[in-house]
C-alpha cells in the first residue's frame, strides 16, 4: 500500500515538522512494515509554470515531426514575452494549457534546463510530459494538457503536487484494513496519540424500495450488497488534477472520471467498488454461483470459462462480472475519448466471502486490487459509506444527480464478542500492563470493552482478524511496544546429540565437499516432460509420482522421484553462464508412492491429535527415502605446469559412490548394467551387502547421449545416485578406525586371464576371499586385451598388499597367500595366470 504523506495529513493532524521518515518510525513501532519512503520530486526546482500555447509551426526536413511553438507564460520568464519552445509531441493544439519548464529549472534526475539551439531554432525551455516530471503513467504518453480554468503563470509544482513523500507499506494478510488510507490513518493516529478524522463517517440515507433491484441468491458468498444510481453525468468531465495525482502516487493509473472515483474511494476507505453503465444492464442485478462452463469476458478482454464455485454478478443475460475480482466488459463504463457516452451509472458496494474470492482469483490467475482487499478482509459496515462517498464525488465532479433510491441487501449477522481475562496480555508478554492500559489500547483499535476482571470485548467490523484472546493480547503488546518486552534467553534442556543417521548424513556431505563437489539444493518438484527427456520407460517406477493439488508450476505438478532432474538443471544453468568444469552434489528426499497409501484424515486443531490419528496420517504418506546424487562435467583435474589434466568420466561418478560408502564403512561392489538415463555401455550398478544379501544401492556412469542432447547438457556428462537408507542398513556396527601396523608390507602382483564377459568385480571378490586375513588391500591397475592372450579374453592385473599385525611376513607366507587367492579365482571364474 502506497500512502502519500500529504493525503495522510487530511485524516490526522501530524506536526508540520514530521517527515516521512518520522512517520515510518512510528508505524514500524506499532507493527506495520514500512519498506521505503519515496521522496517524490526530490531535486525539483522551478520555474515550472502553466502556459498557454499561442502558435505552432511545423518544421520540415527532419526524420521525425518537430514543432516550433510560442507559449504565453505571463511574467514567469521575467519579460512577459511569449516563450519560444521546440517540441516533438503532437497531442496538444493552439489554445491548450500546458506545463512549461523555463531555463534555470532542474527536473527530477538532476536534469538542468537551459536555452539551447536545436533543429535550427533556439528552444527556451520545454513543454513537459508526465514522465519528465516523474508523475507516473497517465495513459496519454504525451504532453500534459491541463483544464482550461487554470491561470497562465500558475506555479505548476504546487498545482500538480509534484513534491511529496510516499510510504510504501507491506501489508500482512491479517492487517487488510491497512490497504486503505482510513486504516493507515487509524494506525498513525494511535501511534501519535492524535484524533482520527474518519472518512467513513458520512450521512447515509436509509435503504428504501426505490433503489435498483438486486437479488442475492448466495448470502454466504455475499453478505451485503449496496446499490446506488447516479444519472445526468457529463461524459466529457475529467478527473480533477488532485484526484489524478493521488491515484498516481498510490500506484494507479487515471482512466476516466467514473472509474477514477471508484478507485479513489477504494484507496480511501478500503471498500472495492464497481460502476456499471446502467444502459447496458438488462434487468435486476443478481449474485449467485456460476454454472459450470459459463463464459464471461472480463474488463481485460479475456474470455474466462467459469467454475461452479465462482461467485458472479449477473443480469437477465447471464454473468456481467466476476464478483470481488473484476467486472465484465459488457457493462463497462464507456470511454468518452472514443466517442461513447455514459451518463447513468449504478454503483456496487458489496461484501464478499474472503475465501471464495481468494479461490476464484487463484483459479483464474487474476489478482486485482479488489480481490487483494477482499481476500484479506473488508469492513462490511463501510459499504454504504463507500457508496455514498462515490455518489457525492460523481455529483460534485461530473454534474450528476443522485437518485433517491437506495438498495441494501444484507444477511443477518451479529457482532463478534471475545471473552478475555483482563490480565491475559500481562501473562502473554510477561509485563504488568494493568487493566486500564489493556482497556485503553483495545478501545484505540476500535473495540468496545466491558467488564472488570473478565473483559467482554466486541471486535470492530474492520478487524476480522480479532477472534480470540491471543489476538487481543497481540494488539495490546504491539501498541505498548515490542521493544519494551523483556529479553529472556531460554535455557534449553540438555540433548542427546545427533543420531547415528544424522551423523552419517553429515559425514557424507563433508566427504563429497572434500572431494571437490559443490552442494546444490533444488526444488522437490518434477513433471512428465523431464521424465521423458531422461528416457524412462513407461513402466519405470520413477514415473509413478505424487501429484500436488495446488502446484507452484503447471509444468512441475508432482513431487520428485529422483534427484537427477534438479541437479542436471543446476549443471545446465551454470554451464550456460560460463562455468564449464562442474561437480555438484545433493542429498535429499524423494517421494515414491507404493499404491497402498490411505486417504489422509483431517487432524483436529482444538487438541493434540491421538496416536492413532497421527499413525493414519503417516499411512497416507508415500515412501520418502533419502538419496544422494552427483553430476559431473568438464575437467575433473585442471591442466597446469604439473600436467595436462583430465576430463571427468564415468569412473569419477563410481568413485563418488565409493567415497560415500567409505564414510559408512561399507564396501561397494560394481557391476555393469543398463539403466536409464545412463549410457548402456558406461553404466555401473552399485551393490552393498545388507544382512548377508547383495542389495542395489544405486547407479553411476555416463549419461546417454540422447539424454544429454534433450537436456542440453555438456558432452560426456556423468552422474551417480544412491539410496542412503540402503547404505545405512548395510552398516555393520560402529565404524572401525583402521589399524596401523608397524611391520613392513609385502607386495605381490598377479595378472589373470579370464573370459571377456567375466566381471572384474567377481575376480576381485574371489581374490579377497582366497587371500585371507593377511591381505591388506587389493587394486586393479591394468586391463589388457589383444592377440597375445587370444580372442574373447582379457588380462586383469592386480596389486596385492600383504601385512601381518604381529610380525614381518616371509616371502613364502606372502606367496602362499597369493597362490591361495589365485586358486579360488580360478575355481570361481576360470582365471589363470597370464603366461602359465
Amino acid at each position: 500500500m502506497r500512502v502519500p504523506l500529504s493525503w495522510l495529513r487530511e485524516y490526522v493532524d501530524l506536526p508540520p515538522t514530521e517527515t516521512g521518515r518520522d512517520v515510518q518510525a512510528k508505524l514500524v513501532a506499532v507493527g506495520l512494515e514500512v519498506e521505503t519512503v519515496e521522496q517524490i520530486g526530490a531535486g525539483l526546482k522551478g520555474p515550472l509554470v502553466v502556459g498557454q500555447v499561442l502558435t505552432i509551426e511545423e518544421l520540415e526536413g527532419f526524420k521525425k515531426p518537430i514543432r516550433f511553438c510560442t507559449v504565453d507564460v505571463g511574467t514567469a520568464n521575467g519579460t512577459g514575452e511569449p516563450q519560444e519552445i521546440v517540441c516533438g509531441a503532437r497531442n496538444f493544439a493552439v489554445g491548450d494549457k500546458v506545463v512549461v519548464v523555463l531555463p534555470g529549472a532542474v527536473l527530477p534526475g538532476d536534469f538542468a534546463i537551459a536555452a539551447r539551439k536545436t533543429y535550427g531554432k533556439t528552444s527556451h525551455g520545454m513543454i513537459c510530459s508526465t514522465d519528465e516530471l516523474g508523475m507516473g503513467d497517465d495513459g496519454t504518453h504525451g504532453i500534459i494538457v491541463l483544464p482550461p480554468e487554470h491561470e497562465v503563470a500558475t506555479d505548476a509544482i504546487e498545482l500538480l503536487q509534484l513534491v511529496d513523500e510516499v510510504l510504501d507499506i507491506a501489508v500482512t494478510p491479517d492487517r487488510g484494513y491497512c490497504l486503505s488510507m482510513r486504516g493507515v490513518a487509524r494506525e498513525t493516529a494511535i501511534a501519535y496519540g492524535l484524533p482520527l478524522r474518519d472518512p467513513a463517517l458520512l450521512d447515509v440515507p436509509a435503504p428504501n424500495a426505490y433503489g435498483y433491484p438486486v437479488q442475492v441468491a448466495d448470502p454466504i458468498g455475499c453478505s451485503r450488497f449496496t446499490a446506488r444510481t447516479v444519472v445526468g453525468l457529463q461524459p466529457e468531465a475529467r478527473s480533477p488534477i488532485w484526484m489524478q495525482r493521488r491515484l498516481q502516487k498510490a500506484g494507479m493509473r487515471p482512466i476516466s472520471l467514473a472509474v477514477d472515483v471508484t478507485n479513489y474511494v477504494m484507496l480511501e476507505l478500503g471498500q472495492p467498488l464497481h460502476a456499471y453503465d446502467r444502459t447496458r444492464i438488462d434487468g435486476p442485478i443478481g449474485v449467485r454461483r456460476a454454472e459450470q462452463g459459463e463464459k464471461l469476458t472480463t474488463l481485460d478482454g479475456t474470455v474466462r470459462v467459469l467454475d461452479a464455485a465462482d461467485l458472479v454478478i449477473t443480469d437477465n443475460r447471464g454473468p456481467i462480472g466476476l464478483a470481488g475480482v473484476m467486472g465484465g466488459a459488457n457493462t463497462e463504463i464507456a470511454d468518452a475519448a472514443e466517442g461513447a457516452r455514459t451518463t447513468e451509472v449504478v454503483i456496487e458496494a458489496a461484501h464478499f466471502d474472503a475465501i471464495s474470492i481468494a479461490r476464484t482469483a487463484r483459479r483464474h490467475k487474476l489478482s486485482s486490487e479488489a480481490s487483494k482487499r477482499f481476500e484479506r478482509g473488508v469492513d462490511p459496515q463501510a459499504a454504504a459509506a463507500a457508496a455514498q462517498r462515490t455518489v457525492d464525488l460523481l455529483v460534485l465532479l461530473a454534474g450528476g444527480t443522485a437518485e433517491a433510491g437506495v438498495t441494501e441487501v444484507t444477511a443477518p449477522s451479529g457482532p463478534r464478542t471475545i471473552s478475555m481475562p483482563a490480565d491475559h496480555p500481562d501473562k502473554v508478554a510477561g509485563v504488568g500492563y494493568g487493566r486500564e492500559t489493556v482497556v485503553r489500547r483495545l478501545q484505540e483499535v476500535g473495540c468496545a470493552v466491558y467488564g472488570q476482571d473478565e473483559l467482554l470485548v466486541t471486535a470492530p467490523s474492520w478487524r476480522p482478524d480479532l477472534n480470540e484472546p491471543n489476538d487481543l493480547a497481540e494488539e495490546v503488546i504491539r501498541l505498548e511496544g515490542y521493544e519494551n518486552l523483556p529479553s529472556t534467553l531460554p535455557t534449553p534442556p540438555s540433548g542427546r546429540g545427533l543420531t547415528d543417521r544424522q551423523r552419517l548424513h553429515r559425514r557424507i556431505g563433508r566427504a563429497l565437499a572434500g572431494a571437490g563437489y559443490v552442494e546444490a539444493l533444488s526444488y522437490p518438484f518434477t513433471g512428465e516432460a523431464v521424465l521423458d527427456q531422461l528416457g524412462l520407460d513407461a513402466d519405470d517406477d520413477r514415473r509413478r509420482t505424487v501429484r500436488l493439488v495446488n502446484p507452484l508450476s503447471d509444468e512441475e505438478p508432482s513431487l520428485r522421484t529422483t534427484l537427477l532432474p534438479g541437479l542436471l538443471g543446476a549443471l545446465r544453468r551454470n554451464d550456460g553462464r560460463g562455468s564449464h568444469d562442474l561437480a555438484l552434489f545433493e542429498t535429499g528426499l524423494v517421494f515414491r508412492p507404493t499404491g497402498q497409501e490411505t486417504k489422509p484424515v483431517r487432524l483436529p486443531v482444538d487438541r493434540r491429535p491421538s496416536d492413532e490419528e497421527i499413525a493414519s496420517l503417516d499411512a497416507a504418506l508415500p515412501r520418502q527415502p533419502r538419496r544422494a546424487a552427483v553430476v559431473l562435467a568438464g575437467a575433473r583435474e585442471q591442466a597446469g605446469w604439473w600436467g595436462g589434466g583430465r576430463p571427468a568420466d564415468w569412473a569419477d561418478s563410481v568413485e563418488a559412490a565409493r567415497t560415500i560408502a567409505r564414510e559408512a564403512g561399507v564396501a561397494v561392489t560394481v557391476r555393469a548394467d543398463q539403466h536409464a538415463p545412463w549410457h548402456p555401455g558406461r553404466c555401473a550398478a552399485l551393490y552393498v551387502r545388507v544382512d548377508g544379501e547383495e542389495t542395489l544401492l544405486g547407479h553411476a556412469g555416463e549419461l546417454h547421449p540422447r539424454v544429454i542432447k534433450e537436456l542440453h547438457l555438456p558432452e560426456r556428462t556423468c552422474a551417480m545416485e544412491v539410496e542412503l537408507d540402503v547404505l545405512e542398513q548395510a552398516v555393520d556396527g560402529a565404524l572401525q578406525a583402521p589399524r596401523i601396523s608397524t611391520f613392513p608390507v609385502a607386495t605381490q602382483d598377479v595378472a589373470l586371464v579370464v573370459a571377456e564377459d567375466v566381471p572384474a568385480a567377481e575376480v576381485e571378490q574371489a581374490l579377497r576371499e582366497g587371500a585371507g586375513e593377511l591381505l591388506e588391500s587389493l587394486r586393479l591397475f591394468d586391463v589388457f586385451t589383444g592377440e597375445q592372450i587370444g580372442g574373447g579374453r582379457k588380462s586383469l592385473a592386480y596389486a596385492l598388499r600383504f601385512r601381518a599385525a604381529d610380525r614381518t611376513l616371509t616371502v613364502d607366507e606372502a606367496t602362499a597367500a597369493r597362490d591361495a587367492a589365485v586358486a579360488l579365482a580360478n575355481e570361481r571364474t576360470g582365471a589363470v595366470l597370464r603366461g602359465a
